[in-house]
């Protein structure tokens, strides 16, 4: 399956934006607009959408304070892992107590055995058979809980104080809506939990008094550079971006480039489908939007610059034009750490994170990212503008553009394509301030109409 795309050069005029961070002067005059201005369509099509003016409030407005009575821990804190045999849930070394686990059986049974937790869920129910063959000749067996009423008790257990969010997609949101309302501490791995959850999550978080703290590299960056600012010290967001497999490749390749390209990470080794979000830069995108959930940054005062080393994780600007910076080597246990130790910080001896020598490293480079090359930037932050179930479509029609690029049946350009007619299909139905059925809803929707279109006659694909 290929959709009809225009010749890569002409990509910049389909987006929703005309830049990344565009000045107002750029933006189209519309209230709150979520636009299109494509070519050669018949006509100029343009949509308002009247978003609501009442925005969820950030997990963090811009400082990242300790309170008197926030508790601290000489021994073993207590933690739920929801997706622990996922690639975060794998990387935790702390000890952990309570897990939750999809469909790897052996490897859920090697940490039982390693971590002893009370309660273990396996959200295939047809794997618990297995599970408890494999786990026969332990002495402390855990409960375990089968289906999604076992993941939820693995989030809200009375003895966990934070709970990681590991599961991808909005099969986490329902585990994290739990563990906030039992008040438990976020240790954010999951993107949609924001991204398409942002409008219900946050004002819940904040009900709760819960921390939302994040696992991913680029925001635990930024959190740790908030750390002490003042209030209304923060001034623009910085986040860096390795460019992914093409950030070298001339724009005019594009359209010849297959799965096995794309997969060419030149700094991490990934899973398929994060490495293919870095080669077209959604995942910077998608980080944009989850900037402005957790920190309060508005669109305009969040910025992507493309770092080829990757040893710069994001920075950010204070009022005074002070940058910030948090460096070290590409590692994802490290922000992890971070997440779970906050405020306090774990000693980490030079055989477990060697130390970041930068006169071996030489050199630090940046550049502009290409709106050309990256048109996901443009629609990353025209549904950011658009706000609520708009951010959560653009990353579930993302997702299943993503995977029908790497079964190889769309092309690369298509993914831009897909998504940009997804979001743009969705205005009609835009809900500024969904609940949570309304978010799952629409997840489930984009990705059944992206998986729907099909070539046709014309320019744009049609529904199936």
């Amino acid at each position: 399956m290929a959709l009809n795309l225009l010749f890569p050069t002409e990509i910049k005029n389909i987006s929703f934006l005309a830049s990344s961070k565009p000045s107002n002067q750029h933006l189209l005059k519309l209230q709150g607009g979520f636009a299109l201005k494509r070519k050669d369509y018949g006509s100029t099509f343009r949509k308002r959408i009247h978003c609501s003016a009442q925005q969820p409030p950030p997990a963090w407005h811009g400082r990242a304070v300790v309170e008197p009575d926030c508790k601290t821990w000489d021994g073993p804190k207590p933690i739920s892992v929801v997706g622990s045999t996922g690639s975060i849930g794998t990387q935790i070394s702390s000890e952990l107590w309570h897990w939750l686990a999809g469909s790897n059986v052996t490897l859920l049974a090697g940490q039982v055995r390693t971590f002893k937790p009370q309660l273990v869920a396996v959200r295939n129910e047809s794997l618990v058979g297995e599970l408890k063959e494999a786990l026969a000749d332990v002495e402390d067996k855990p409960e375990i809980i089968p289906g999604e009423q076992g993941v939820i008790e693995v989030a809200r257990h009375p003895d966990a104080v934070t709970v990681v969010t590991g599961i991808v997609g909005c099969a986490g949101l329902k585990p994290t809506v739990a563990a906030i309302e039992a008040g438990k501490d976020i240790a954010l791995a999951n993107k949609e939990t924001l991204i398409a959850g942002g409008p219900f999550v946050l004002p819940l978080a904040h009900k709760h008094k819960v921390k939302i703290l994040p696992a991913d590299s680029e925001h635990s960056a930024i959190f740790q550079c908030i750390q002490g600012l003042p209030e209304g010290a923060l001034r623009r967001i910085i986040l860096t971006a390795s460019g992914g497999a093409f950030r070298d490749l001339p724009v005019d390749k594009l359209k010849d480039v297959k799965v096995s390209d794309a997969l060419k990470h030149p700094n991490w080794n990934m899973g398929k489908k994060i490495t293919v979000d870095s080669a077209t830069l959604f995942n910077k995108g998608l980080e944009v939007i989850e900037a402005h959930y957790l920190f309060g940054a508005e669109y305009d005062d969040i910025e992507i610059v493309i770092h080829p080393q990757s040893i710069i994780h994001s920075m950010v600007e204070t009022q005074d034009s002070s940058v910030l910076a948090q460096l070290g080597w590409p590692d994802m246990r490290l922000p992890i750490l971070y997440t779970l130790s906050w405020p306090d910080r774990i000693y980490c001896s030079e055989i477990t994170w060697p130390c970041l020598d930068l006169c071996k490293l030489g050199s630090l480079t940046f550049k502009t990212p290409d709106n050309v090359k990256y048109p996901s930037m443009d629609l990353a932050y025209a549904a950011g503008r658009s706000g609520g179930t708009m951010t959560g479509v653009l990353s579930a029609a993302n997702e299943k553009a993503v995977e029908m690029f790497i079964d190889e049946k769309i092309s690369y350009l298509d993914i831009f394509k897909v998504v940009e007619l997804t979001c743009d299909k969705h205005q009609a139905e835009l809900v500024t301030s969904p609940s949570l059925e309304e978010i799952i809803h629409y997840d489930l929707w984009a990705r059944k109409y992206t998986a729907g279109l099909k070539i046709s006659s014309s320019l744009s694909p049609v529904p199936v």
